[in-house]
Parts: structure tokens; sequence; C-alpha cells
């Protein structure tokens, strides 16, 4: 039974990612906030035995050490990097740029997964698969964005972590690990509703995680940055 640990997987993305690598027959190591407010993903460990929840504040650099020496015996074949915070859009509108804002979606979005990838990084390496993959955003593309603006701390967030991810792969190469960047689309989720878009081409977030796990078990060592249809999107 491979197994997949997935981060901010108390909704939307990462609840669904959890929700069909059970289906899929994998051992599936869930993270979230606040296991309290998380009881779509208690309903899912209660129903999947495979499914094991754990409590992850990802902006913790202390917690993410903890959790990794609690499942220091595990063989992680998959590390998804899903958690995720797009951040308020007022406190990153050109006029006001909150610099406590652009941390911790700095922190969320760009730090977490390195250090999720450094002390997990034994597991992975434990595991058949040896893959550690991010869930990023086509708006991380530089070339893309001159179609319109806005949204600044959230787009240099996701262009860093892209950034991190291919260092990481070069870094990893050699030993075997495998790194996916990896853009789900626009999806209806909560963050997406948040970023205040409302064009076409919004899909579901099965439709979204069913394309993504494909480019999962496909996964290369060119780290580039593929979109859910299949496309290689321009840095």
């Amino acid at each position: 039974m491979p197994t997949i640990l997935v981060t901010g997987a108390n909704r939307g993305l990462g609840l669904e990612f959890v929700r069909q690598y059970a289906l899929a027959g994998w051992r599936v190591l869930a993270t979230a906030r606040d296991l309290a407010s998380a009881p779509e993903l208690q309903a899912l460990a209660a129903e999947h035995t495979s499914v094991v929840i754990a409590a992850l504040d990802v902006t913790n650099e202390i917690a993410i050490k903890h959790l990794s020496v609690t499942w220091k015996d595990e063989r992680i074949d998959v590390l998804l990097n899903n958690a995720g915070w797009l951040g308020g859009r007022a406190e990153q509108s050109l006029d006001r740029l909150d610099y406590q804002t652009f941390e911790e979606v700095l922190k969320t979005n760009t730090f977490a997964p390195l250090v999720m990838a450094r002390e997990f990084l034994p597991q992975v390496l434990a595991s058949e698969q040896k893959k550690i993959v991010v869930i990023t955003s086509g708006l991380s593309s530089m070339t893309n964005t001159v179609r319109f603006g806005n949204l600044y701390f959230y787009r240099i967030s996701k262009a860093g972590v892209n950034m991190a991810m291919r260092s990481l792969q070069a870094d990893l190469r050699d030993r075997g690990v495998k790194v996916g960047i990896l853009a789900p689309g626009m999806v209806d989720t909560r963050l997406l509703r948040n970023s205040g878009y409302e064009g076409p081409g919004v899909i579901d977030a099965p439709q979204s995680v069913s394309a993504v796990m494909g480019h999962i078990k496909n996964l290369d060592q060119s780290a580039e940055l593929i979109l859910y249809t299949g496309e290689q999107l321009p840095w």
C-alpha cells in the first residue's frame, strides 16, 4: 500500500485528495491546522482505516519537526504540499501592501513546502516512489501576468515556491527524488471565491484532483510547471 501525506486537508482540494487517494487504496496521512474545524476530514478518517489525521500548522517550523518525528517510521511515496493561503485581497492591493499579510502568505505558500520537504525527506527516500509535489497556481506564471495584475503577495509566493521546487529537484535528482509543480486550474473552492474571480473555466474539485493525480502518477524529473490539463505553463 503506497502512502501519501497531504497538508491542508480539511477542505477543498486537500479534502478531495484525501478522499480520492483513500478510495484508490492508498494509506493517507492528512493534516489540517485545526482538526476540530474539520468535520469532513474526521468523517473520512472514520470511514477509511487507511486515513490517519493529525493537526499541523505548516507555518510553524517546530510543529513540522515534531510531526516528522511522530511519523519517522512512515515510508511516504508522495509528499503533497497542498496547504495554501490567498491572503486578503485588500491587504495585498497596491495602495495598501500590508507587510504582515505578505509575511504570512510567504510562510504558508513558499517557506512551508521547503520545510516539509526537508523534514520529511528521510521518509520520502525510504519509499518506493520518492515524490515531492507542490500545488501551485497559474497565477505564478510571469509570462501570463501581462494579462492582469493584483493579488501581489499570492502571485509572488507561488512564483517563489515554483523556484524553490525547481531548485529542490536539482538538489535531489541524484537521490532518485521526483519533484512536481502542479497547477490545479480554477477550481470552485473558497480560495477562488475569495480571489474575486467570476469568469469562465471554473471546474469542480473532483475533476481537478483526478487529473492532478494522473500527473503525480506519471511524474518525471523535469520539474516543469504543469496545469491539470497536462499543458506546460510558461514560467
